[in-house]
């Protein structure tokens, strides 16, 4: 397109030099009195025969403003120009400029940034001084014509880089989206095999209870029925458990859990806490390390989600623990003038960095090969993110793979 313009830009400034010249052509050769002539010189009668030069007859200004008038006419303002009008003596007169503009001679001199027009000014066939007058060259120089034709592009070459801009945005968006799709896509039968898994062996162990209860021997004996039975209420609230907490992930997604905000004391839930955890740390061999060092422990919460929140911590700093490892789970509490701050240090298997990047996304598990160690729906932390968010505080994750993860929760202290 730049180089388009450019072109067209040269031939019309070629038509209109030529314009101009062929104007100031007509008057070469008059005998009519332009310039003044010394009526003393000895040499007057000779003179007197001498056709004017077009030099002579227009000044540096009337020849500026007949080539503003030609550009303009043929559609191109503001041409920077400088000009000149060579005249070539004979006989052993020297060449000289007999009109050139202030700024010519340096313009003359570049002809690389430059562009040169040149216009022969030659008497017109007939006329009384075509054969007496002296040779003149038109000469215009154009400088910075580049800048002139970028300049007369602008706002082409801005909407051409707009454009683009915005196809290769919608190009990045396609891609983008494409690419989230398909992790949806991934995540969505990741999910749906956990669910399945996580249905099937409580329906599997309710199954064998029943068909065990059938059996004449255990139909005639109290304490195996009531064994049985106690399996079967079990395992339906631990599939009870499980749709709540995809029922309440579902909630969270359409903003539908009010919050019944109150001023707790966060100690004391956390202390009950880590005691419903006493059973399964003393089978694994586990302990807990206690230190609860804020001074004010005062927040506003909602105390069930807040229970909730503590409790996946700690179910995952449970869960997450290595084989043959007892696990040793550190809490510790601080407290400044305006935050309350909660840290869950463990001793387990830990995670990556990209694992750590993604680990509050809902339904998101690290996978170990093709198999998940450690069953779920992945809706744990998704969940205590979006109930620290809730409560207007904050929540980030620490990791090392192979040594242990670090949970911190920062929540704003009820203001006194």
């Amino acid at each position: 397109m730049v180089l388009l313009k450019e072109e067209q830009v040269k031939e019309k400034l070629r038509v209109a030099i030529e314009n101009v010249g062929t104007e100031l052509a007509e008057h070469k050769g008059s005998y009519a009195t332009g310039g003044k002539r010394n009526l003393l010189d000895e040499n007057f009668s000779l003179n007197m025969f001498k056709p004017n030069t077009v030099g002579q007859q227009f000044s540096v200004d009337e020849i500026k403003k007949k080539l503003n008038k030609s550009f303009l006419e043929i559609g191109l303002k503001n041409v920077e120009f400088e000009f000149g009008i060579a005249t070539f003596g004979r006989n052993g007169v020297e060449n000289y400029f007999d009109r050139k503009t202030e700024k010519f001679a340096a313009s003359y001199s570049d002809t690389v940034h430059n562009i040169q027009f040149m216009y022969p000014l030659t008497p017109p066939s007939g006329t009384a001084g075509e054969n007496l007058s002296l040779d003149e060259v038109f000469i215009v120089m154009l400088p910075n014509i580049d800048n002139y034709v970028l300049q007369s592009l602008k706002w082409r070459i801005v909407t051409s880089i707009l454009f683009t801009i915005i196809i290769l945005l919608a190009f990045y968006l396609t891609v983008r989206t494409m690419l989230r799709q398909k992790k949806l896509g991934e995540i969505k039968n990741d999910f749906i095999n956990n669910m399945t898994h996580e249905f099937k062996t409580p329906i599997a162990t309710i199954s064998l209870a029943v068909d065990a209860m059938k059996n004449e021997k255990v139909i005639n004996d109290r304490e195996k029925l009531g064994y049985f039975s106690g399996i079967i209420k079990e395992e339906n609230q631990r599939m009870n458990r499980q749709v709540e907490t995809i029922l309440r992930a579902s909630q969270l997604e359409k903003q539908e859990i009010d919050l019944n905000l109150e001023p707790v004391h966060v100690h004391q839930l956390i202390q009950d806490t880590v005691d419903n955890f006493a059973l399964q740390l003393e089978d694994k061999k586990g302990k807990v390390e206690l230190s609860l060092n804020a001074k004010n422990d005062l927040i506003n919460a909602d105390e069930v989600h807040f229970l909730n929140l503590v409790n996946n911590l700690m179910d995952n700093a449970v869960k997450y623990a290595k084989d043959n490892t007892p696990p040793l789970i550190k809490l510790t509490t601080q407290s400044n003038g305006k935050n309350f701050t909660l840290k869950i240090e463990d001793n387990g298997i830990g995670m990556n960095r990209d694992t750590v990047k993604r680990v509050f996304e809902r339904f998101y598990r690290a996978h170990t090969g093709n198999v998940h160690n450690v069953k779920g729906f992945g809706l744990g932390l998704s969940y205590v993110k979006t109930m620290v968010e809730a409560h207007e505080g904050d929540i980030k994750a620490e990791s090392t793979l192979g040594k242990g993860s670090t949970f911190t929760v920062d929540l704003p202290l009820t203001k006194v």
